[in-house]
């Protein structure tokens, strides 16, 4: 029996966009095991598997049900020990742990400013409400007026990518000569403005760009699958 990962989904259910469910997604393929998702727009998320997350992802797997991104593929690593390692070892989840904080502050944390009217414009009309409401408490003005001037700010955040920008100068993923769960973090974040954005936060040529079109290929071009926002 295939996994089931329920995945945050807007009107089109055959375009998943969370981060953090991609993180699960890429991490499932790594792994090699089947997997269904299950299309769960904002507002069906309190009602997943009774009521067990108020977040995704969430997966099934068999009689076991795991919350989180970190630790579903904490525990995919555990349960499946035999299949590609998620981490490389102990070193490799410290390092993760890491990536991801990194990530949340310094990638997240800008795309949504950039992104959050296109991500409110591919939902249901149910769950823009929704959005609308939750997104306009947590950044203290009208949703219209977050992404201002994301064109002049997007230098800045450039800035900010330049140790990833570095590090793949010398290796090209961020796990090294393969991708590891690092990799699907930051890899997340981007697929998430690719998939309900036509804003585009990289600039062609950079390296960081092309580290992305190469995790959009890995897994028989999982990702790729889903095409950009148009």
């Amino acid at each position: 029996m295939s996994i089931l990962l329920y995945d945050l989904v807007g009107r089109d259910p055959a375009r998943p966009f969370s981060p953090h469910c991609w993180k699960v997604a890429f991490a499932l393929a790594h792994k090699g095991l089947a997997y269904e998702s299950v299309p769960t727009p904002f507002t069906s998320v309190p009602s997943i598997e009774g009521g067990v997350s108020k977040t995704v992802p969430v997966i099934r797997d068999g009689d076991r049900v795991v919350a989180d991104s970190f630790d579903i593929a904490l525990y995919l690593e555990d349960t499946y020990p035999h299949r590609p390692t998620l981490f490389g070892g102990e070193g490799g989840k410290a390092m993760a742990r890491f990536i991801e904080r990194w990530t949340q502050f310094n990638v997240n944390a800008w795309l949504v400013t950039a992104a959050v009217v296109d991500i409110h414009d591919c939902l249901a009309p149910h769950d823009q409400a929704y959005f609308r409401t939750t997104r306009e408490k947590r950044f203290g003005k009208r949703l219209e007026d977050v992404p201002l001037g994301r064109d002049e700010r997007r230098q800045a955040f450039h800035a900010n990518l330049e140790p990833l920008r570095s590090m793949l100068s010398v290796q090209p993923f961020i796990g090294g000569e393969t991708p590891l769960f690092a990799d699907y973090i930051v890899a997340g974040a981007f697929q998430w403005v690719r998939v309900t954005s036509t804003f585009e936060p990289l600039a062609e040529g950079d390296p960081v760009k092309a580290w992305f079109e190469r995790c959009l290929d890995l897994h028989d071009g999982l990702a790729r699958r889903i095409p950009a926002a148009a």
